[in-house]
């Protein structure tokens, strides 16, 4: 019996040594393959709609909703730079026109009254100083020229292995996503048969992450788009140039935690500022960090609720605690850890609780009282005074 005993205990050791490793292995992936979790969880619905149109073929279903996904990525993302590099050369284009024609005095009359001054005086400077500044320049070049080539080829060099981890993080995500598509119902088959927990236990659990995850997406996409509709009527209010696009813009950053929807609108009143338009880039400034900014923190928490059975206010302390602690993927983390929590204490509850019920739980019926009359007092079962004397009758 001893001898089992040490020998299970081994084993249990063994375990959860297999578990540390693989947590290990797979670390590197650790994101990447949330994602995807999350992603498979919020494509089932369509992946079985999908399904059943191409008659059971799981794999061509599958396959299409990860194309799907990195167009939805890719293509907001295309047209924004290609909207942006047309802009620049066009004032590129436009700018050099005007320096051909004109000279760069020519460029003082497009300046705003405020700033014309300022530049003029700087275009002064410029012109009576540009022999000076040619000569330090070439000097200046020679002798930092070997310093200035190992910054820039350093700088190239982090941004190369930045987009390779961005390209392979997403190449991972997208092969977890597939799989998890195909084969996951066969995981979760599988995850009740080794748990430990009791039957449907586990089911349980996933379930719960699946619509806690659900909601967030939905809240975020959604909360993304009521910021970008109240940033593009602040655009038109003020007069922004190109409403639309910087209107798409907001969305898109809504998006990310890190930067938000308030810093286009910052970025735009700073455009109406060097425009000539100071009241009007001051609205746009309060209307961006107020309405934009601060909607955020309103919407979302109470369009995630929905599905996660959860109180507002731990819902929004759940998305800050996440954000602060994980990055931008805590907003996802966090709600499901606290999801996690309120489901193990509700199963607890539930299969290992308390075999009655406590007074005044939901669906509890109220104990049966005696009924005392107006102006009797209550005495305990059995037991009666007459005239100051106690009589005990038995039962």
């Amino acid at each position: 019996m001893a001898t089992e005993r040490g020998a299970r205990r081994v084993f249990i050791g063994l375990i959860l040594l297999s578990i540390a490793l693989t947590l290990w292995v797979m670390s590197p992936f650790f994101g990447a393959f949330f994602l995807a979790a999350v992603l498979a969880g919020a494509f089932q619905g369509l992946h079985r709609w999908l399904t059943r149109r191409f008659r059971g073929r799981s794999g061509l279903s599958a396959g299409l909703i990860c194309i799907g996904t990195v167009l939805a990525v890719l293509a907001p993302l295309a047209a924004i730079t290609a909207f942006v590099v047309a802009q620049i050369i066009e004032g590129v284009n436009f700018i050099s026109g005007i320096v051909e024609q004109r000279g760069l005095e020519g460029l003082l009359a497009y300046i705003p009254g405020p700033l014309r001054d300022s530049a003029a005086g700087m275009l002064d400077r410029f012109q009576t100083q540009s022999a000076g500044v040619g000569q330090a320049l070439q000097e200046q070049l020679s002798s930092k020229g070997a310093t200035a080539a190992q910054t820039v080829g350093g700088a190239v060099a982090a941004t190369g292995s930045v987009a390779f981890q961005t390209i392979f993080q997403t190449a991972m995500m997208l092969i977890a996503l597939f799989f998890l598509l195909v084969q996951g119902k066969e995981l979760v088959a599988w995850l009740e048969s080794v748990s430990p927990l009791k039957r449907g236990q586990t089911t349980e659990l996933l379930s719960e992450f699946r619509g806690v995850t659900r909601s967030v997406l939905v809240s975020t996409i959604a909360t993304a788009g009521v910021q970008a509709v109240a940033a593009f009527v602040g655009y038109l209010i003020t007069g922004v140039p190109v409403p639309v696009f910087f209107a798409a813009v907001t969305f898109f950053f809504a998006l990310i935690p890190a930067i938000g929807a308030a810093v286009v609108c910052l970025v735009a009143s700073l455009i109406l500022l060097a425009t000539g338009h100071p009241v009007a880039a001051l609205v746009l400034a309060i209307w961006g960090v107020v309405v934009v900014g601060l909607s955020d923190n309103v919407i979302k928490p109470l369009l995630a609720k929905r599905g996660m059975h959860m109180h507002g206010a731990i819902v929004f302390f759940s998305l800050l605690g996440g954000l602060a602690v994980f990055g931008a993927i805590g907003l996802l983390l966090g709600p499901l850890i606290v999801a996690f929590f309120l489901a193990v204490v509700r199963i607890y509850e539930r299969d290992y609780g308390r075999p009655s019920e406590r007074p005044g739980d939901p669906g509890t019926p109220p104990h049966n009282k005696p009924t005392v009359a107006e102006g009797e007092e209550f005495e305990p079962s059995g037991f009666h005074t007459n005239g100051g004397v106690e009589e005990h009758h038995s039962h």
